[in-house]
């Protein structure tokens, strides 16, 4: 617990907002509660004027109601992810065999986790930075994470055998890159943004590939823009799999569900 010490509340939040951050109020409490002596509550304000990500000055994200570990460089879940975890939810049978690729801090992972009964549960990412986040979060699970590009680490047994695929891979088209807010685009890491020159090149290959490594019947669920929907089904059929699309204006969200024909 923070070591309570008096501190002008008003001026952080003021000092916050002057820096552009829009919910300043819920940040100085954050920041407050992070901070045990005034020496670091002044380091991490400084920080987070400067820009730096405010996941990784509390060392932790909010996700689906949870608290999962963030390290500096790696991938910060985003809220509208949630819409991904539903989707997958939904279309997936008991026990099911589960693996996130792309998984970043094994945000998604942990998510399912705790709303699905897996009997095999992985996750997978090509950042090692992501890789040891997510290890550390699912520390104490039934999961496996593995350190590599897509499918490529998954042990060949479970090839054709998989239930569920999720994968929240990057869809950011590289000239947009630069357009994104500096706290992702300065902080986090270019390969988990970057999605090629139309932002998909990525996800068509997690499709033809999932082809492959779904059981009949299997399913896998993405996270995409809402302009991308069109082109990333097509590559979807073209690969074998039967696509659908889910949207959620509230969390501003796209997933798109791609089923493996029996």
């Amino acid at each position: 617990m923070a070591i309570p010490f008096p501190t002008d509340r008003p001026a952080l939040v003021h000092r916050l907002r002057t820096a552009g951050c829009v919910y300043a109020e819920d940040e100085a409490d954050l920041l407050l509660a992070a901070a045990d002596t005034p020496a670091t509550l002044a380091d991490l304000t400084e920080r987070r004027v400067a820009g730096e990500p405010l996941e990784y000055l509390l060392g932790w994200a909010e996700f689906c109601g949870l608290r999962i570990a963030v390290d500096a460089g790696v991938f910060v879940p985003r809220g509208r992810t949630a819409l991904l975890v539903e989707a997958a939810a939904a279309v997936t049978g008991p026990a099911p065999a589960v693996v996130d690729l792309c998984c970043g801090s094994g945000a998604t992972t942990v998510a399912l986790a705790h709303r699905l009964a897996p009997r095999w549960l992985a996750a997978a990412d090509i950042d090692p930075a992501a890789v040891a986040c997510a290890r550390r979060n699912l520390a104490g699970m039934a999961a496996e994470v593995f350190e590599g590009d897509l499918f490529a680490p998954l042990p060949p047994h479970w090839r054709g055998r998989l239930d569920l695929v999720v994968a929240n891979a990057p869809y950011v088209p590289t000239a947009a890159v630069a357009l994104m807010p500096a706290e992702a685009r300065l902080h986090e890491a270019p390969v988990a943004l970057d999605g090629g020159p139309d932002g998909l090149s990525v996800l068509r290959r997690v499709g033809v590939d999932a082809a492959i490594w779904l059981a009949p019947g299997g399913h896998l669920v993405v996270e995409a823009g809402v302009t991308q929907v069109d082109a990333l089904c097509d590559a979807f059929s073209a690969a074998g799999l039967v696509p659908s699309v889910r949207h959620d204006e509230d969390l501003d969200a796209t997933a798109v569900t791609a089923r493996r024909p029996t």
